[in-house]
């Protein structure tokens, strides 16, 4: 059992390394066009398709995120560095979270960094949340080769020939688990997000009319 959860934890390790990140130096300089941005997601993100058919990021989605207000508009239909980094955050969000939450914590991102040419930018944040990667990468081998091989000692009593797709049933579910637990919990703290900035424009809305009404007295 342990050599399998070190065989496990190896394996995963290749994966791992496979899906690195991408850094913001890796990213052009210069203003590229819908084509280049797609072709340059599809490269770089290319270890992250389960299927080799599937597209990392396609016209219509781009367009698609720039008509929900996900994406700032293109300049001249070109489109930065910090396009590229607004649309990777979208892409590691999209497949847990629902388009109003990733708007609820992408926009106010956007509104402050986006184009910042004094102070911080875009470019700040990403580097900022991913330079955790690494050390957020080991705790993560750990958790699961610890669930690995919790999952292989359950269904003892079971027929021998039914342990090994039981065992993986096992190691699904407490990921699953896990998944969901933390999904509940983002999606909880976005909410908490939205009710702190509508109970601010309450505030500043409220205020405003006050301040009319000493105005005009």
């Amino acid at each position: 059992m342990e050599n399998d959860v070190k065989e496990f934890l190896s394996e995963l390790l290749k994966q791992l390394k496979s899906i690195d990140y991408i850094k913001p130096e890796d990213i052009p300089n210069i203003d590229l066009y819908m084509d280049q941005v797609t072709t340059f997601m599809d490269e770089q993100l290319a270890a992250s398709k389960r299927y080799e058919s599937d597209k990392i990021l396609t016209k219509t989605m781009i367009n698609n995120y720039a008509k929900n207000n996900l994406l700032p508009s293109p300049d001249k239909k070109k489109y930065s560095k910090e396009h590229v980094l607004t649309l990777l955050f979208i892409y590691y969000f999209k497949n847990i979270l629902s388009i109003n939450d990733i708007r609820s914590i992408l926009n106010p991102l956007t509104e402050k960094y986006f184009g910042n040419d004094d102070g911080f930018t875009m470019q700040d944040v990403y580097t900022e949340v991913f330079s955790l990667e690494a050390e957020e990468s080991q705790k993560l081998l750990k958790d699961l080769g610890k669930k690995y091989k919790i999952a292989g000692e359950t269904f003892e009593d079971f027929p021998a020939e039914d342990q090994k797709f039981l065992h993986t049933f096992s190691f699904i579910c407490m990921l699953s688990f896990d998944v969901y637990i933390k999904k509940m919990l983002i999606e909880r703290m976005i909410d908490d997000l939205n009710e702190e900035k509508a109970a601010s424009s309450h505030e500043n809305t409220h205020s405003g009319k006050e301040s009319k009404k000493t105005g005009s007295n």
